[in-house]
């Protein structure tokens, strides 16, 4: 017995009432690879067993299963964490230190930081690492040499996905609508024949040139249930939409836009396994989708559900769907307006009217009907004339430099945030002051010290309460600094926005990429009906680039006429 473990053995009765213990177990899908002796089960019977024999207070058992230990996001270590922060728990074990985590960047923050801060003991018993003992100087290198492991074991696995990928096998952990893991052949997928005929109906409804819109809202209609509530019912996910949980009812019959998308380009449908369709970097996971160049695809490995040709003729019409405006282009205004109470997108479409005119429409109400979001219905011309307007408005004060800027500068800081940055950058004044007095106070410690004047317990004493000092004012410094910099930074983004926007006081037209230099989003809200003559006026919001507040105003409906506020 090492000495960590004949010290705590030395304590236990003296410590049997006060250790309120916080069991953790961890495994991952790599840790399988290590058999029952890594299993959970394993890992709680060896720590309780341990806890007994030492007399210290279960308070309770954390484990996460199937989680990596890259990073801490995993449910039980979280909530395990708040434990301690509460002081329900004082002492954490685990059976080694990679249980805990295996990046050693996190580790290390929660064995040198987090656990000491709040008073906690952590116990790696088969690492023989015991906080309370204090001798745990290779534990750092323990934990670099836990996420090395677990970076060779990334590289082996993500190698055998890639070769089983080539083999044209099915790597994912859910199979895709439609299909079934074949419980004979690993890798091989069924047809799952109670949710095929879902998938035929998706791709025939495209065949016949129903776009996505329709497909949603038509599923909705006939009440069919939504991929995350078959995943349920088989037991291979927990997961609910937003539409669930907003509508326990009827959530589960709305279909996500973004899922029909992928679900008719994917061509695993007529029998083709297509694999590695995203880049995956270490410790991060996924950092977006390949081009579908990129994946590997290999042809004929399962029964398909619809024929190649239906397959092919639906990636054609994907492609001929794709809007342009009337003359061939895609609108200015595309990517920047939102929504005010949904946060969707508003697109651009045609009126049905004798004299058809362009309109912006909320995406959620088109998509998904007046049930999940209102029209918020814009007259393009209108929009574009109401913008432009304001643009011109913003140019003429930003260059006039005249009581209308002197107005905005006073929304923006009014006296008392003046007076308040004054007053911080007198503390930050003294604050720096007082550093450099304590410094020259340390020194002159260490002066009588080795001239005597002083014993070593009153310089130890004198010593620890400047170091105090000094590090509380340190720590009130940088958050004062931060709030400088931060007001700076505002200050130099509005002076920017200023130039940027004072060129254009003699504006006739608009095209993307002045709007997209000096606005980043327009909120279109729906007028509210105050009954007066005003209550069709659409309300909108325009944020520009680097300005700090938004610029409000009201459009009305067909009179390319704007009123600000």
């Amino acid at each position: 017995m090492n000495n960590a473990m004949m010290y705590q053995n030395s304590r236990r009765k003296e410590n049997c009432d006060t250790w309120r213990v916080g069991i953790y177990c961890r495994l991952s899908k790599d840790d399988e690879l290590n058999g029952e002796s890594a299993s959970i089960s394993n890992q709680r019977d060896i720590l309780t067993n341990y806890c007994n024999s030492q007399g210290w207070q279960i308070v309770g058992v954390f484990q996460d299963d199937g989680y990596t230990g890259l990073n801490t996001e995993r449910p039980d270590l979280q909530r395990l964490l708040q434990a301690c922060e509460k002081g329900l728990v004082n002492l954490v074990i685990t059976k080694d230190q990679s249980r805990l985590g295996r990046n050693h960047v996190q580790t290390g923050y929660l064995m040198e930081e987090f656990f000491p801060k709040h008073g906690v003991r952590y116990v790696a018993l088969y690492d023989n690492v015991d906080t309370y003992a204090g001798d745990n100087e290779i534990a750092p290198f323990k934990n670099v040499l836990n996420e090395m492991y677990s970076r060779d074991i990334s590289k082996k696995v993500h190698a055998s996905y890639h070769l089983q990928a080539t083999k044209g096998k099915f790597t994912g952990v859910v199979p895709p609508l439609g299909y079934l893991k074949d419980p004979d052949e690993k890798g091989h997928l069924l047809i799952d024949e109670e949710t095929a005929p879902i998938v035929r109906k998706i791709f025939q409804w495209a065949v016949d040139g129903r776009g996505i819109n329709y497909i949603s809202r038509e599923l909705e209609r006939q009440k069919v249930p939504c991929p995350s509530w078959w995943h349920r019912k088989r037991g291979n996910r927990t997961y609910y939409t937003k539409w669930e949980q907003k509508d326990p009812e009827n959530g589960k019959y709305v279909w996500d836009e973004s899922y029909l998308k992928d679900l008719l380009r994917n061509p695993v449908y007529c029998g083709d396994m297509a694999s590695q369709k995203r880049y995956y970097r270490f410790k991060i996971g996924s950092q977006g989708d390949k081009a579908p160049d990129e994946w590997i695809t290999v042809e004929d490995t399962h029964e398909p559900i619809i024929s190649r040709d239906t397959f092919e003729l639906v990636q054609a019409k994907i492609r001929s769907r794709k809007r342009q405006n009337t003359t061939g282009e895609y609108s200015i205004f595309a990517g920047l307006l939102r929504c005010a109470e949904c946060g969707g997108a508003l697109t651009i479409r045609k009126t049905n009217s004798k004299d058809p005119r362009e309109i912006y429409t909320c995406s959620t109400y088109i998509h998904k009907g007046k049930a999940h979001c209102s029209q918020h219905r814009v007259d393009a011309d209108d929009l574009y004339d109401a913008v432009l307007s304001k643009i011109r408005e913003c140019a003429r004060i930003a260059v006039g430099g005249c009581e209308d800027m002197e107005e905005r500068v006073r929304e923006l800081c009014c006296e008392d945030e003046l007076d308040h940055r004054d007053s911080i950058e007198k503390l930050a004044a003294k604050q720096k002051d007082r550093l450099e007095s304590l410094d020259r106070l340390i020194a002159r410690l260490y002066d009588d010290l080795i001239s005597e004047k002083i014993s070593e317990a009153t310089f130890d004493k004198m010593l620890e309460k400047t170091q105090k000092e000094q590090s509380e004012i340190k720590q009130e410094l940088v958050k004062n600094q931060k709030l400088l910099d931060a007001e700076e930074k505002l200050d130099a983004q509005s002076q920017q926005w200023a130039e940027d926007i004072g060129s254009y006081t003699d504006i006739t037209e608009l095209d993307a990429n002045i709007l997209n230099r000096l606005i980043s989003k327009i909120v279109i809200s729906e007028p509210q009906d105050d009954g007066s003559n005003n209550s069709h006026a659409v309300e909108m919001e325009i944020h520009f680039n680097l300005s700090p507040i938004p610029e409000l105003g009201t459009i009305e409906r067909g009179s390319s006429s704007i009123r600000y506020f």
